[in-house]
């Protein structure tokens, strides 16, 4: 999983045309999904009912309900598409080996003085670790979409207003991911690495 070499003379990485393509989609389907979805919010908040908190209309999309989820939705398929080729991307050029946390990176945070190997050991886990909750995120959404069509989905939780609550929880902790991706990205490998992701 991990390089033997030591990380102080570990050439950094540049991003692949493919990983490129797939930053650019990812943000723009998140930025669409999150004002989207703060239109959707507001129909009907998911804390407080109708008369809850409500967000201002600069930061929302689409207008009303049925705008909301027109793009919402619409930017939902984008987003699912491209973590889709994405993944059979990395999983047919073998990248997913210094992709995705592994053993050696566990151990790394126990017994590594070397700030640089925590960084990457770091940086890994977290990119691991929010790949459930974006599966979890898209699942919820489906359900929240089509509930006629998969009523195990909210069955599963219980009640619809949970799978909202569950839903909507998940948007923070996508926030969370991007600005600790960027800022251990900047960290393993300055300007330069984070700038290769888009140009």
């Amino acid at each position: 999983m991990t390089s033997t070499f030591p990380y102080k003379n570990r050439k950094l990485p540049t991003q692949a045309i493919a990983a490129k393509i797939f930053h650019l989609i990812n943000i723009i389907s998140l930025f669409i999904m999150f004002t989207s979805g703060l239109q959707i919010y507001n129909a009907n908040p998911v804390f407080g009912g109708r008369s809850g908190w409500h967000i201002p209309g600069i930061f929302t999309l689409g207008g009303w309900l049925a705008g909301g989820r027109h793009w919402h939705f619409a930017a939902m398929w984008l987003f699912s598409l491209n973590l889709l080729w994405y993944g059979i991307y990395i999983f047919v050029t073998r990248r997913w080996r210094h992709r995705f946390a592994g053993i050696n990176d566990l151990q790394a945070l126990q017994k590594s003085k070397n700030s640089k190997r925590l960084i990457y050991a770091w940086h890994r886990i977290v990119y691991t670790g929010i790949i459930p909750i974006l599966l979890l995120a898209i699942f919820t959404g489906i359900g929240m979409y089509k509930p006629a069509q998969f009523p195990f989905i909210v069955n599963s939780f219980g009640s619809w207003q949970a799978l909202r609550i569950v839903h909507f929880s998940s948007v923070p902790i996508v926030i969370l991911f991007v600005v600790a991706h960027f800022l251990l990205g900047r960290q393993a490998g300055g300007e330069k690495l984070t700038e290769s992701m888009f140009w």
